[in-house]
C-alpha cells in the first residue's frame, strides 16, 4: 500500500492511497486510527468490519471509526485508488450529524458524494480553486446530510456574523502574499475551520481560498502591466510558492499566459480577441 500525505491541517488531513494487491494476495487488516470518509475514484476492493462484508467500487465511501480494525480483501480485481480524509473529532463535532453514523462501514456510490469527491481530487491535482481542506470538508458535511437524510439549509446571517466575514476577507487581501490557510483564517476570525468555511462561503459567495487566489491574482495581473517585471518574481511575490502553478492559475483565469498578458497591457489587443474568440476568457 503506498501512500501520499496531501495535506495535514489540525482539522483535517489529505491522504492519497493506492494499493496495488492482486486477488492472488493473502487478506490484511488495517485499523482506522482517526474518523475518515475514504473515497475509492479507482478500482475496487472487500471490507470486512463490525461483523459485516462489504464490496467497494469507484464512487463508494469506506467510513472509518478511531480503533476499528477492517479486514481489506481483493477478490475481484487489481487494486484501488483512495482520497481520504481524515478528520479531528473537533471537526466531527462541528459538522455535527448523529454518532451512529460514523460506525466504520461502506457507502454505496451516490451522485452528491460522487460529485464532490471528483472536486476534491481536482483540488488535489491542482485543477480547481478550491481548497483541498475546504472540498474534504464539504465532502464530510455532504456525507452527513445524505446519511442522516436530511438536506440542511445555511440559516441567515446576523449582522455581526456578516461584518466577521467581510473582515475576514480585508485580512485576507491584505496578507495574500503571506502562507495563508484556512485554519489561521478561522483563527483569526475567531471561529472553527468548518464554521468559517460556511459562514465566508454564506456571506461572499466564494470560499476563502477562491478569495486569497483571486487577490493573489489581481495583484499578479497590477504588476505584470510592468513588461519588465519578472515572471518568476511576481510568482512569488503575490503568495505563490510554486511558478507552475501560478502560470496555470494566471492562464486559466485570464484565458492567456503571463508573458502574453504583459504583452496585452502594452497594446498588443490580437492576444485578447484571439482568447475572446476562442471563448477562454468569460
Amino acid at each position: 500500500m503506498a501512500f501520499t500525505t496531501l495535506l495535514e491541517r489540525e482539522s483535517i488531513t489529505v491522504v492519497d492511497y493506492r494499493c496495488g494487491v492482486t486477488p492472488s494476495d493473502a487478506p490484511f487488516v488495517e485499523l482506522h486510527r482517526a474518523f475518515s470518509l475514504s473515497y475509492v475514484r479507482a478500482g475496487s476492493f472487500g471490507c470486512r468490519v463490525r461483523g459485516r462484508a462489504f464490496e467497494l467500487v469507484a464512487g463508494s465511501v469506506l467510513v472509518g471509526y478511531p480503533g476499528d480494525e477492517f479486514l481489506c480483501t481483493h477478490d475481484h480485481v487489481l487494486g484501488d485508488e483512495c482520497l481520504s480524509f481524515q478528520l479531528s473529532p473537533e471537526l466531527v463535532d462541528a459538522i455535527g450529524g448523529r454518532p451512529e453514523i460514523w460506525q466504520s462501514r461502506c457507502v454505496p456510490p451516490q451522485a452528491p458524494l460522487g460529485i464532490l469527491g471528483e472536486l476534491a481530487q481536482a483540488a488535489a491535482d491542482g485543477r480547481s480553486d478550491i481548497g483541498l481542506d475546504e472540498a474534504g470538508m464539504s465532502f464530510t458535511a455532504r456525507f452527513v446530510e445524505v446519511a442522516c437524510g436530511e438536506n440542511r439549509q445555511s440559516p441567515n446571517q446576523r449582522a455581526r456574523d456578516r461584518r466577521r466575514a467581510v473582515e475576514a476577507a480585508v485580512w485576507i487581501d491584505e496578507h495574500s502574499h503571506e502562507a495563508i490557510d484556512l485554519e489561521s483564517a478561522a483563527k483569526e476570525a475567531g471561529l472553527s475551520p468548518f464554521h468559517f468555511l460556511r459562514l465566508f462561503a454564506d456571506v461572499l459567495g466564494v470560499t476563502p481560498h477562491q478569495y486569497l487566489v483571486r487577490s493573489r491574482l489581481r495583484q499578479a495581473a497590477s504588476l505584470l502591466t510592468d513588461d519588465a517585471a519578472s515572471i518568476t518574481d511576481v510568482a512569488y511575490d503575490v503568495g505563490f510558492g510554486d511558478l507552475s502553478n501560478f502560470v496555470r492559475t494566471f492562464h486559466r483565469a485570464a484565458g492567456v499566459p503571463p508573458r502574453a498578458f504583459q504583452r496585452a497591457a502594452k497594446g498588443d489587443r490580437k492576444i485578447f480577441e484571439a482568447a475572446i474568440s476562442r471563448g477562454s476568457v468569460s
